[in-house]
């Protein structure tokens, strides 16, 4: 096997395995980058159901107390504006979603699903978790969620939530004496969830992959053509005329040419001590002649 080739073949060992290593490593930061983002996303949303919720508790709400008397108006509801606020987003970002999720919610529409009735019980079981994040499948593609437990922390809110009887007559019947019922302090009754895609994300880090591994192999291949070269030009060629000079002097060719490489590097070394082999061969075959 010739010796370029030999070069060769590590080194495509080793472009591999680095190119393989390369792009093992910049996937997962790229795609730790695009979760990052994700969960930014998600957590801004969060905070802004957040601030909707109380802008409506604080300032919505009182100013619809008298209204209320002859009729229930969502409205008032800190939760509802919210939904309210992020459904007129998701005009604009469909596959964008929020949700506040209640095992038993006054309004219907609030009802968690099986998946969203899991994460409820995650914080059930780890009450202490401040928020909860998670990726699920959804027909788009990926989803990351950010959820935040419901607490019920504040007694009064029991006046609409402890039972029917004492629910407002109102709020009765706009929705009914089964719904939204037997609520407790300091347990979880549902979640606020964020729902974020994360295609977008992932795609683009999957092109920015694509860009830094051809990069990669455009420098590697870019090196391996540049050491070819100056393998071939500042050992394998002189190598061989070396070679081709021994050939024709061992084969008593004495008026064979002297190698004309002054250079002081390995290749210049062997090439001083060839010729000093020549002439020592040239002259004791002088002598033999005689």
């Amino acid at each position: 096997m010739k010796l370029l080739l030999k070069f060769n073949l590590v080194f495509l060992v080793v472009f591999a395995a680095g190119l393989v290593l390369a792009a093992t490593i910049a996937r997962s930061l790229l795609r730790e980058d695009a979760q990052h983002e994700v969960i930014e996303r998600a957590r801004l949303l969060m905070e802004s159901a957040v601030v909707a919720s109380s802008y409506t508790a604080s300032q919505v709400a009182p100013l619809l107390r008298e209204q209320m008397s002859s009729h229930f108006l969502p409205q008032s509801v800190p939760q509802y504006a919210a939904t309210e606020t992020l459904a007129a987003l998701r005009g604009q970002y469909p596959d964008y979603f929020y949700k506040a999720a209640v095992l038993n919610p006054t309004n219907p529409r609030d009802r968690a699903a099986d998946w969203e009735a899991d994460v409820i019980a995650q914080f059930a079981k780890h009450p202490k978790q401040p928020e909860l994040i998670g990726v699920r499948d959804t027909p788009t593609g990926p989803s990351l969620y950010i959820a935040r437990a419901i607490v019920l922390k504040n007694p009064a809110c029991l006046a609409c939530h402890s039972t029917p009887a004492a629910a407002p007559s109102t709020l009765v019947a706009r929705y009914g004496p089964n719904n939204g019922f037997g609520w407790t302090l300091d347990e979880p009754l549902g979640a606020h969830i964020v729902s974020v895609p994360m295609t977008v994300p992932l795609q683009r880090a999957d092109r920015a992959l694509g860009v830094v591994v051809g990069l990669l192999a455009a420098v590697f291949v870019l090196i391996g053509l540049a050491l070819n070269l100056m393998l071939w030009r500042l050992v394998l060629q002189p190598v061989s005329r070396l070679s081709a000079i021994s050939d024709r002097v061992s084969l008593g060719e004495l008026d064979a040419p002297e190698f004309g490489v002054r250079s002081r590097d390995e290749i210049g070394v062997l090439a001083e001590s060839i010729t000093r082999m020549r002439t020592s061969l040239v002259h004791a075959m002088k002598l033999l002649g005689a």
